[in-house]
């Protein structure tokens, strides 16, 4: 009996049916609104082109190096965030914790931008009027229709990941993807083609070395950070699916290269556009949900493009959402023993409750604040957003990179990639992991909570 335990948790945890399977799924984890969004705006707010080379060469170093670690912890314990730590260390748990719970707290939020998609993906049909600005507004402080596309978006996210990893997740992942990366391919070629395109194309690709300075280096950073899925636990989660024999040095490598490549590509399909009829790229919904709509408005077949450009991004947002929703739902069926119907119900419910006072603060309780440390109080939304991506996700990565290079120790580490690969980068990942990774993630964590401000100033 003792010997048949692994191979019954196997299948009912579920593994991936194919390597492309995983790759998709893995990478519409990395893809995600900020691909689509913030990575031009940091573009071209910190010297275009120096901040994408700046951005190429840190995704090799830090995205590399830390997608690896993870994806070496998680297959090598077959179990979620928590357990994965907790098998290889004992009382080690807590750093899978950070994940899981950074997981799930994004997901509560997240889920009320992924309806604000969905309602556009109507309203690009229907009409939106002539004041972008007022639009906007007037749904999000609404008190009733963003919480009905909050639960839209919430049930779709469920029933994906309830139907397990290969039936439902790798499955939805096979098409989502390859979808996505066709609909920004006609997105891209459409932009860059528009009359006056070419100032955005300059603005965006020609590098200016002077302006690579500490700020664009930390902004670099903390994007290559944010956008691959590090320091959540879906990495290693994912990992935790894959069969021994896979290539995960070489899925490391394809991993934020195709998440990069989606983040170029979107610089492509939103700069040119946006400087070829006279606006300014600005900042999260405002460029996504204001003056993009604006754009599409001016250009010839524009509802179409409007129509396709939402859809790709409910794609990225859904692909994301099934991740972070995995690594909740992987907890509750390895930790608490719970079937994978009752944990993704249990754990919807809860993010769904959640999510509604997100999207109340945006108008009805728009007054109520919670005090942080930093001495800021917050709105519910702006809250889960500061708590989640400035401390718990730098701290997971950090403690991530800590215990492979110091408890569980390179050389274990090495012996679990080599598994399925040759891995010639050896020597070079361990300086990478044991020094080079932590001391980054350190910059990050000082950066966002601004205490390198205090210790430069």
């Amino acid at each position: 009996m003792e010997q048949n335990k692994p191979q019954q948790t196997q299948e009912k945890r579920g593994m991936w049916s194919s390597r492309f399977g995983f790759l998709m799924a893995a990478v519409g984890s990395a893809v995600g609104l900020g691909n689509l969004w913030k990575f031009p705006y940091l573009a071209g707010e910190n010297g275009g082109g120096a901040f994408v080379l700046v951005y190429v060469v840190l995704v090799v170093i830090l995205g590399f190096t830390l997608m690896l670690a993870e994806l070496s912890i998680g297959r090598n314990t077959n179990s979620d965030a928590f357990g994965a730590y907790s098998k290889i260390k004992k009382g080690w748990g807590f750093v899978g914790g950070f994940g899981i719970l950074a997981g799930f707290l994004i997901l509560s939020y997240y889920s009320v931008v992924g309806g604000w998609v969905i309602k556009y993906i109507v309203a690009s049909i229907t009409g939106i009027g002539a004041d972008k600005g007022a639009y906007f507004t007037n749904f999000i402080t609404s008190p009733v229709e963003p919480i009905v596309y909050h639960l839209i978006f919430m049930g779709l996210t469920a029933l994906i990941v309830i139907r397990g990893i290969s039936g439902g997740i790798e499955k939805a992942s096979k098409i989502v993807m390859p979808a996505l990366f066709i609909m920004l391919a006609v997105i891209v070629l459409r932009s860059v083609t528009l009359e006056g395109a070419s100032a955005g194309l300059k603005y965006y690709l020609t590098p200016n070395f002077d302006e690579i300075t500490l700020k664009v280096i930390i902004a670099a950073l903390g994007q290559v950070f944010f956008s691959l899925s590090l320091g959540m636990g879906c990495m290693v989660t994912y990992g935790s699916y894959l069969n021994k024999d896979s290539d995960i040095e070489k899925d490391a490598l394809l991993i934020p290269s195709l998440d990069s490549l989606v983040a170029i590509m979107a610089g492509f399909a939103i700069l040119p556009a946006v400087f070829a009829f006279g606006f300014e790229p600005s900042q999260g919904p405002g460029l996504m949900f204001v003056t993009l709509p604006a754009v599409f408005e001016n250009m010839p077949l524009g509802m179409f493009f409007s129509v396709i450009f939402f859809v790709l991004v409910f794609f990225a947002a859904i692909s994301s959402s099934i991740s972070l929703m995995e690594v909740t739902v992987a907890f509750g069926i390895d930790r608490l023993r719970w079937s994978r119907t009752t944990s993704v119900m249990v754990f919807t419910a809860v993010m769904f409750v959640i999510g509604i006072g997100a999207s109340l603060s945006m108008g009805a309780w728009s007054g109520f604040l919670i005090p942080w440390i930093d001495g800021n109080s917050y709105g519910i939304f702006d809250f889960l957003d500061v708590v989640t991506s400035y401390y718990l996700l730098p701290l997971g990565g950090l403690l991530s990179a800590i215990f492979i290079g110091f408890v569980w120790g390179v050389p274990n580490a090495v012996k679990e990639i080599r598994i399925g690969s040759k891995f010639r980068s050896e020597k070079i990942w361990s300086v990478l992991i044991k020094f080079v990774v932590p001391v980054l993630v350190f910059i990050i964590l000082l950066s966002t909570t601004g205490l390198l401000d205090k210790i430069i100033g």
